[in-house]
């Protein structure tokens, strides 16, 4: 048995699948900021907070996820309108 054991490196989806994890990781991360702000807000740095925020956390990225996957398409175009396209090299 060999203790100096390396480490596989992990691997990576396909490129293909960038269009959705984009838009979960975006998601999760959203959700999660505006919930916890929302929360504390309203409930204030108590106990009820902690107990109350991961459920509201799931809730709002249960909503926002489906959500973004379906806008996408329209806010790349909306986008589109307002950007101009990389100028070509040379």
């Amino acid at each position: 048995m060999n203790p100096l054991r390396i480490p596989r490196p992990r691997g990576k989806l396909p490129a293909r699948y960038a269009s959705v994890v984009m838009p979960l990781v975006l998601s999760l991360l959203m959700t999660f900021v505006v919930s916890a702000i929302s929360t504390l807000k309203s409930l204030g740095a108590t106990p009820a907070f902690v107990a109350t925020w991961p459920i509201a956390w799931a809730l709002s990225w249960l909503v926002a996820f489906p959500t973004l996957l379906a806008l996408l398409p329209l806010v790349r175009r909306i986008v589109a309108l307002v950007v101009a396209p990389p100028s070509a090299p040379g």
